[in-house]
């Protein structure tokens, strides 16, 4: 591997350290912090901008956090209204309280689970604000979080005092979105693969359909164009087959 390779997976994963440690602190990093997470990689100007960019896309404030809301759609914003108006009917916990909720719910308590779940629901809402604008609707990532939150307060024999435990709800809750954004990522992915497919099919079939002056065969395609057969008859069925050009018969394919 390269000099320069190994150079940007280094900047790669710092920015993605960067990225996560920004948003456990509520969606802020200091200049200074950036500096120092980069610093060994002696950076121009121009690529601490284009740092900058990328964490003002991924709703990370410098020096101050910036506000979710102007990044939701006016759909998510509604949503988050009416949510949030639902969460308030949620009675809220003393610092003292809470503590002995906790500690009841390490020892396995499921009363105390189920009321530190109604009262870390919130947490999941201030979460999934810092991951708004990734792909993923708002309401989406809450009910990631939910679910999350839910599996996580059982779990909580992993930790030893109470101090850990809304760290540890926290990292799981992130977790839960970050994973439910690459799924996301890697659908879009998908998806865009498949249509790239279609078209390139499509095209070759046209081109052959207007020299033969009628639609082609699959066979045809094959041994005019070369493509594979497995590729062809996996862009038809992907088109649901729409691919005008090819005159498709399944039962005479299989």
């Amino acid at each position: 591997m390269s000099n320069l390779e190994n150079k940007e997976q280094l900047f790669a994963s710092i920015l993605a350290d960067v990225t996560k440690s920004a948003r456990k602190q509520g969606g802020v990093i200091t200049q200074e912090e950036i500096d120092q997470a980069f610093e060994e990689l002696e950076l121009s100007d121009s690529q601490f901008d284009l740092i900058k960019d990328y964490l003002k896309k991924h709703n990370i404030g410098i020096g101050e956090a910036i506000d979710p809301s102007e990044y939701l759609t006016s759909e998510e914003s509604g949503y988050l209204e009416n949510y949030l108006e639902d969460l308030k009917g949620i009675e809220a916990a003393t610092e003292g309280e809470k503590e002995a909720i906790i500690m009841s719910a390490m020892a396995g308590d499921k009363t105390a689970q189920g009321r530190l779940i109604e009262i870390s629901l919130s947490t999941v809402v201030d979460i999934a604000k810092l991951y708004s604008e990734q792909g993923v609707y708002l309401e989406d990532l809450i009910g990631e979080g939910n679910i999350a939150l839910t599996k996580a307060v059982t779990q909580l024999s992993e930790i030893d005092k109470p101090s850990e435990c809304e760290g540890f709800l926290g990292q799981v809750i992130m977790d839960a979105m970050e994973a439910a954004i690459e799924d996301d990522m890697a659908e879009t992915s998908r998806g865009q693969k498949a249509v790239a497919l279609v078209q390139e099919v499509a095209d070759k079939a046209r081109e052959l359909a207007q020299e033969l002056r009628r639609s082609c065969t699959v066979d045809e395609l094959c041994e005019e164009t070369g493509m594979d057969r497995g590729k062809i008859l996996e862009a038809i069925k992907v088109s649901g087959n729409q691919i005008e050009d090819i005159d498709y018969k399944p039962e005479k394919e299989n």
